[in-house]
Formats: structure tokens, C-alpha cells, sequence
């Protein structure tokens, strides 16, 4: 793959926090190595259940960081989410499953981290992310600055954080859309210069001292919990954690602690309980109080399943085919290398090389379809000439994988200093549902045109979920181009129905689909024909035109 670490952004799936209380260990990876392999034979399973169980002492840390276990699947280059995100979204294409937000309070050292990983270990759900309001301190000047030195600044008072970033940000994150948290820093009392990249929630456990006390924050949570544990207990806490994680004297602890900490519980955290649905006296220690929060979490996050693929196959039967779709030309050398690469007595090696032929043509013709503006130049000659370039600011290619990066080489010929992006996105057996695994997307892509490729599009489910993700990350959806080059009529008006600006190009429409979601007369497995590979009966992917 093209970009490099510096120009690719990753995107945290699965607990994408950035503002969390925790270990200093980064949770990202989805980043994790270059991108150049497949990530063809990567299809493990981890298993998730995880009981209550007493915490582990946390580690040293200064910052506001990461923290949980997801279910992946490590390599040395990359990690690969084995529980996958199911279908956010409906089939018009819009957000139709919020995250559910959970709102845990409680005095400072209370146990609310505690509490929060507790509830995430029991839930047992993919993509839950654990945001804390620690991240969220505003940055101090000069003199703030000297005065929290000397342990003179309130840090537990409202005006200490930024609760219109704060909303904002679990706004968006409620809705499903990409964000970008800050990293505090307890030692320097400013926010670093990266913040954290955070994409995909089932479930938010936010947690505070002050998580109650902003009424917009409140209209955002779905259940709020009060940590309730006895104050000579909270202060040997804070003690600990402040002499071994932030660096910090007792003598200086205790100075603010009595003149800040004390005084903010009684006025603005201890009041707040009284707007909890739930309060958990003893924190992680309270077992039954912990249990009745995951039943009441599993039974809410019940209700909000969904179906996609089903709803796309009974769709638009009989309905025309959109404007916005575009089939390259049927020509005699288009028809002829149509008929060797869905002959199935067709070898591997000449499966490849028209079935790249065919890539190129469609790509060159996908470009036709770019907005350009006059420009001239000046030739060797000293005439001038009055030409066309590309109107806006890049191209960026995102392939569906694993068939959808085959078309990368032919976009990457066509179309110098290519970025590229990939999506991972594979069939819940049990559900019949897409699921997305894996996201790598270059920085700023919401700047750019795209072209996102999968060889085949049947229902169009995986091409829906890929789309969404580009539209949550800001892309603008006129700026989006799919390409493949197989598609199936209902695959055709899945897309266009639930994003009627989003460009289709491809080289063939077919007009059946089977039982099984198989494009008739179809192509085959396009990605086991490319790569040579039989895949077992319990692993189908998404982007070969078999499933989705």
C-alpha cells in the first residue's frame, strides 16, 4: 500500500477510546504496520467472554490514555478486530443505531475507571469505547500554569473543563461519526500535540467527576450511574495514585485535596446523585449493583438490532436503473474479455491478466467522470495550450477488502502518488449481516475525491457499510466514486437508493442475484480466482461478490 505512517491516520475500532484513565499502553490497531500485505488468511476467532473479576493494579501513566481488551487478532504488522461492527445505519443509508451512553459519577478516586472496565469486561459486546473527562481539562495559560504547580489551581471546579468540546465530541461519537479526542497531560497541565483518532461505538462508558453537571452532557447519556464510596477511602486513593502516577508530594496532595477536592464533592459532584438512575455503593467491589447495569445494557442494546441485507433483497425489484450509474462500453474487446474471466475453465493466470485489463479500462474510465477546470500552459515551443486539470485537492483510493485491493495496482498506473486506504468488512454467519473489521484511511481524506473499489457488488451490503464509513469520517458523498466490475441490478439500486450522489461505475450489470446472494450469471468467487485460494466453508469475505 501506498501511504506511509505519516500521511495514513488510523482509526481506533473497537474500544477506539482516546480519553480514558488507564495504562499508558495505545489500544489503536488498525494502524498497526505499512499495510502492503493481504490480509488474506487472517481469520482467527478469539473468544470474548470475560466474567467480573477483580481488577489488575493500573500501571504508571501521566496522560489521559487508552485502556480494554478487544478481541483481535495480532500479527507483526497489523491487528486484525475478530468481532466485527455490525450494520449501524438502515438501508437508506442513515444512522439508525445510536450508540448507547453510559454516564458513570463519582467523587475523584472514587472507582468510576474501575466500575467502567468492570462493566465492559462483563457486557461482552465488540466496540465499546471508554471516554474520560480528564481528557477534557482546558489548556492553561501562564499563570494557571504556575498557580497548578504550586497546587493552587481548582482542578475540580466546572470551569476547569471544556464542556463545549466534551459535548461536541460525545455528540458525534453518539452518532457514529469519526472524532478526534485530546491527551491530557497531568504533569506539564496542558494537552499534548496529537490527539486520539476514534471511530465506532456500540456502547459509551463516559466517566467523570463532573460527568452530571452540564445539562447538554445529560441529555446525551442513556443510563447514569453514581460511584458512591466513603471519602477516607477516595483520599488513600488519590494519594496512591497521585504520588505514583502523576508525581506529586503528599504535602501538596493534601493542601489541595482540603482546599479544592472536599469543598467541589460537597458543592457540585455529591448533589448530582440524586439524577442517577442507578448508584453503586463499594464501586467494582459491588457485584449484584454491576450486573443489574450489563442486563439492563444487554436488554436495551437488543432492541436496537437491526437487519440490512435481507431489507436490500426484497428492495427495488422491477425499479429502472439510476443515472447515476455508468457500465463501460460493451464493446467486442470488452465482451471478449468478459467471457474468459467468467469462463470457469478459465486458468488462474489468464483469470489475472484480463481481469487487469479490464481494471485499467474502468478506471480510465471512472477518471472521465471527475470535475476539471480549464488550465494552460505553455508548451516547449513557446505556444500555449489550453487544457483541463483536476478540479480539488487529491484522489484517494479505499479498496473493500480482500478482492477490492486487486484494482489498486491499475488505480496506482493510472493516477501518480495514489493514496490509498483499505476497509476490511466480512459476513456474520450467524446473523447473515456485514460486519466491519478493519479500517485504515489516509489523513484528511474528507478533502478528497474517492474512489472506492470491490471487484463484485451483489445485495450491495458491504458497498453500503464502506460508503457510510467514508460519509462518518466527512468525505462528502458527491465526492465518492464506486467502482467494480461486476455488479448485480439490486446491488446497483441498494447504493443508489441510499446514497442517490455517490457515482457507480462498473464494466457489467447482471440482473439476478440467487438465494445465496451469488450474482447469476455472475463470475464466481473473484477473490479465490485472483488469489488462487479455496476458502473453507465457514469463511466467505464480503468482497468477492458471493455474500454481499
Amino acid at each position: 500500500m501506498n501511504p506511509t505512517s505519516s500521511e495514513t491516520e488510523p482509526d481506533e475500532l473497537f474500544p477506539p477510546s482516546g480519553g480514558v484513565k488507564g495504562s499508558d499502553r495505545s489500544m489503536s490497531s488498525p494502524d498497526s504496520g505499512s499495510g502492503e500485505d493481504s490480509l488474506d488468511g487472517l481469520r482467527s476467532c478469539i473468544p470474548r467472554c470475560c466474567p467480573l473479576t477483580p481488577s489488575l493494579s493500573p500501571q504508571k501513566r501521566a496522560t489521559s490514555q487508552s485502556q480494554t481488551e478487544p478481541p483481535l487478532l495480532r500479527t507483526s504488522k497489523r491487528t486484525i478486530y475478530t468481532a466485527g461492527r455490525p450494520p449501524w445505519y438502515n438501508v437508506t443509508g442513515t444512522t439508525f443505531k445510536e450508540a448507547f451512553v453510559i454516564g458513570l459519577c463519582g467523587g475523584s478516586a472514587s472507582g468510576k475507571t474501575t466500575v467502567a472496565n468492570k462493566i465492559i469486561e462483563a457486557l461482552d459486546v465488540p466496540w465499546v469505547v471508554l471516554l474520560s473527562m480528564d481528557s477534557f481539562y482546558k489548556v492553561l495559560n501562564k499563570e494557571e500554569q504556575e498557580l497548578a504547580a504550586k497546587n493552587e489551581y481548582n482542578f475540580d471546579h466546572p470551569d476547569a473543563f471544556d464542556f463545549e468540546l466534551l459535548v461536541n465530541v460525545l455528540r458525534k461519537l453518539k452518532k457514529g461519526k469519526r472524532i478526534k479526542i485530546p491527551i491530557y497531560d497531568f504533569t506539564s497541565h496542558c494537552r499534548r500535540k496529537e490527539w486520539k483518532t476514534v471511530y465506532g461505538a456500540n456502547v459509551v462508558i463516559f466517566e467523570g467527576i463532573l460527568a452530571f453537571a452540564n445539562k447538554e452532557l445529560l441529555k446525551l447519556l442513556d443510563m447514569k450511574v453514581f460511584v458512591d464510596t466513603d471519602s477516607d477511602i477516595r483520599l488513600t486513593r488519590r494519594l496512591k495514585r497521585d504520588v505514583s502516577q502523576r508525581g506529586r508530594d503528599i504535602g501538596g496532595i493534601i493542601k489541595q485535596y482540603n482546599k479544592f477536592v472536599k469543598p467541589a464533592f460537597e458543592q457540585y459532584i455529591e448533589p448530582t446523585v440524586q439524577l442517577a438512575d442507578i448508584v453503586v455503593p463499594r464501586g467494582g467491589d459491588n457485584f449484584v449493583a454491576l450486573d443489574l447495569i450489563v442486563q439492563h445494557v444487554h436488554s436495551q442494546l437488543e432492541k436496537r438490532e437491526i437487519t440490512v441485507r435481507s431489507a436490500l433483497a426484497s428492495a427495488h425489484q422491477g425499479e429502472p436503473l439510476p443515472d447515476t450509474l455508468s457500465v463501460l462500453k460493451s464493446s467486442p474487446q470488452v465482451r471478449g474479455m468478459h467471457t474468459i474471466i467468467r469462463n470457469k475453465e478459465t486458468n488462474r493466470d489468464e483469470f489475472v491478466f484480463y481481469s487487469k485489463r479490464l481494471m485499467r479500462l474502468l478506471i480510465e474510465h471512472a477518471l472521465s467522470f471527475l470535475p476539471l477546470q480549464p488550465a494552460s500552459v505553455e508548451t516547449p515551443q513557446g505556444s500555449v495550450y489550453h487544457g483541463r486539470r483536476l478540479s480539488g485537492n487529491r484522489i484517494t483510493g479505499v479498496s473493500i477488502l480482500r478482492a477490492g485491493e486487486t484494482m489498486e495496482q491499475a488505480l496506482m498506473a493510472v493516477c501518480k502518488d495514489i493514496r490509498l486506504g483499505k476497509i476490511l468488512i466480512q459476513t456474520n454467519h450467524d446473523t447473515g449481516e456485514p460486519e466491519l473489521h478493519y479500517l485504515r484511511l489516509p489523513k484528511d481524506i474528507s478533502e478528497d475525491f474517492v474512489i472506492l473499489m470491490d471487484s463484485t457488488v451483489s445485495t450491495g451490503a458491504a458497498a453500503l457499510m464502506a460508503i457510510r464509513v467514508l460519509l462518518d469520517h466527512d468525505v462528502a458523498e458527491d465526492k465518492i466514486f464506486l467502482l467494480s466490475l461486476l455488479m448485480a441490478e439490486m446491488g446497483v439500486h441498494s447504493v443508489a437508493y441510499a446514497f442517490p450522489k455517490v457515482r457507480i461505475i462498473t464494466t457489467a450489470v447482471d440482473k439476478e442475484v440467487n438465494h445465496q446472494f451469488h450474482i447469476i450469471p455472475g463470475i464466481g468467487n473473484f477473490g479465490d480466482r485472483y488469489f488462487g485460494t479455496d476458502a473453507p466453508s465457514d469463511w466467505c469475505e464480503s468482497d468477492d461478490g458471493m455474500d454481499l
